[in-house]
């Protein structure tokens, strides 16, 4: 039997392109299945991808891993307030992966978990410099919007990551 992955945040670009490659990869990918997950309707193409609307803030998200049988997620719904979603980007952001996080914690199926982080984790002051090493931190830190909550997201999958060691946890 193939993996099913769960792709989430198909509605914009990125992730629906992903999900579609992934989907095209080839019978020697080990894929059977992909699903793609948001709230709004996709505008590109998912051909070969099936679609589920809905909210990854509610525990809906728990009964879709189920359903599907989810081995591995890829949770790309993480991103600045300007994507065309109804409600704060902070609570999709942070409270939707606490959602997606507490499901796969429950789930039996659930072996891998990569995250789309972003370089906002490093800083986004005119003060940062221009490049970053994994050592140096923000010299204006990163207090609020979009940087706060991706380090917050990037720190509950740490913790999702301690109290389910036997899952695979990417981060790109």
């Amino acid at each position: 039997m193939g993996r099913v992955v769960l792709v989430t945040g198909v509605a914009s670009t990125f992730a629906s392109r992903f999900a579609h490659r992934l989907a095209h990869l080839g019978d020697d990918s080990g894929i059977e299945r992909v699903v793609g997950i948001d709230t709004i309707l996709p505008t590109g193409d998912l051909d070969g991808v099936k679609f589920v609307r809905a909210d990854i803030r509610t525990p809906v998200v728990g009964k879709v891993i189920a359903v599907e049988d989810v081995d591995t997620v890829v949770h790309l719904d993480v991103g600045p307030p300007n994507r065309g979603r109804s409600g704060a980007a902070k609570e999709l952001n942070v409270i939707g992966t606490m959602q997606l996080l507490a499901a796969c914690q429950r789930s039996s199926t659930v072996g891998k978990f990569v995250l789309g982080s972003s370089t906002a984790v490093y800083g986004t002051s005119p003060r940062d410099p221009a490049m970053f090493t994994e050592s140096l931190l923000a010299r204006g830190g990163v207090r609020s919007g979009f940087p706060k909550d991706i380090v917050e997201v990037e720190s509950y999958v740490r913790g999702f990551a301690r109290r389910r060691p036997d899952v695979i946890i990417t981060t790109l």
